[in-house]
């Protein structure tokens, strides 16, 4: 097949899903055509079978705010027709999916028929959806997308709840990549950081509020009264200044290390003992899965995807949104007792093949073939 993939190029949870997709698709034989305004950050190294094409928008004095949707359909016009493309895959809502559906309708008057696959990921659904200024687009770009996608059961409940949606939607979880993602002997790294063989608590995100980086700190804090440990906070946002202001407030600076955005965040994984993602909303939680690839279990909260994910009580633990105090119980539990530790970490391991890339991707082509059946 010759797929078209738009998406964003950042470090979010959907931009990740749709480059490691696109790559693993290429693996497999596919052409695969990444269409974005700028070369997704997991897309570094030249590969075979992928291709990527900038979307530039026009900028000019009039335009107070650079058009880019009407750019991203007219390169998606291009690439459709000179690629000769089976199929467009958008991950993201907004505005990818409004775009694609005008995209469409063009090579349509062309006498193109391209089918499009729309995947939601979460906050263009809970969070940016629902807003009156994008909600009655979002609705209908998903209802005239030739196939739906979500990532969780959680989000197509949500989507479901927050749309008139008329369309099939199809549950295909994010995945992991067991080549890339795994447990690897980084004993002198870990030393450098626990020196005195403290317990390593590891937390990535985008530092947005909906991640409440400040119960995690919290959380650390009340752990580290009981257990000598240190923590890493991997990824960069508009919460980081005020997290690091309530770490100097709580007098633990010198136990944690704020990294800001990694590449290769596999390698940070292999050295940690526990994860933790207290986030308030959360519609799959990919970093926890890629936590778990590298057998360290998960203390998180009982939200949107995360139970789809975390089996509680086997591989992690599930509290309430906010419940610094059950966290903080639940991390101690696990990180003082070395044999329980080990066994979570085992099952962590176990769930997470659960998600591995050559049971999921299989759901990405029969979804695919689906859809351009139907549309044949």
């Amino acid at each position: 097949m010759k797929i078209g993939i738009v998406c964003y190029p950042t470090f979010g949870g959907s931009g990740v899903v749709a480059t490691e997709l696109g790559l693993a698709l290429a693996n497999k034989g596919h052409k695969v055509h990444f269409i974005t305004y700028t070369q997704p950050v997991r897309l570094k190294v030249f590969s075979p079978g992928v291709y990527y094409h900038e979307v530039r928008p026009l900028k000019y004095d009039l335009f107070e705010h650079t058009p880019y949707e009407i750019a991203l359909a007219s390169k998606l016009v291009d690439v459709c027709q000179h690629e000769h493309l089976d199929i467009l895959h958008v991950h993201y809502a907004i505005p990818h999916a409004a775009a694609a559906y005008f995209a469409k309708q063009i090579l349509v008057s062309k006498g193109l028929n391209i089918p499009v696959v729309t995947s939601l990921h979460g906050t263009d659904i809970t969070l940016v959806g629902k807003d009156d200024s994008y909600g009655p687009v979002v609705e209908f770009s998903i209802n005239h997308s030739d196939g739906v996608s979500t990532v969780s059961e959680s989000l197509k409940i949500d989507t479901l709840a927050a749309f008139d949606i008329k369309k099939d939607i199809e549950v295909i979880p994010n995945f992991i990549d067991f080549n890339r993602f795994k447990k690897s002997n980084k004993e002198h790294f870990k030393k450098a950081i626990c020196p005195e063989n403290e317990k390593l608590i590891i937390h990535v995100s985008n530092f947005r509020k909906v991640k409440r980086i400040p119960d995690i700190i919290k959380v650390f804090k009340r752990v580290r009264e009981h257990l000598p440990v240190k923590m890493l906070l991997i990824g960069d946002g508009p919460e980081r200044h005020k997290a690091e202001n309530l770490c100097r407030v709580l007098g633990t600076c010198n136990d944690i290390r704020f990294l800001g955005k990694q590449n290769a965040i596999e390698e940070l994984m292999a050295i940690g003992d526990v994860f933790i993602l207290p986030s308030e909303k959360e519609s799959f939680g990919l970093a926890a899965l890629e936590a778990m690839a590298c057998e360290i279990p998960v203390i998180a909260s009982n939200t949107g995807g995360l139970p789809e994910i975390i089996k509680h009580g086997t591989c992690g633990y599930l509290s309430p949104v906010g419940d610094i105090e059950s966290m903080s119980n639940n991390m101690t539990k696990l990180l003082e007792n070395n044999e329980r530790l080990n066994t979570f970490k085992e099952n962590a391991l176990n769930r997470a093949k659960d998600f591995s890339l050559e049971r999921i991707l299989p759901l990405y082509e029969a979804f695919y073939e689906k859809i351009m059946r139907l549309n044949s």
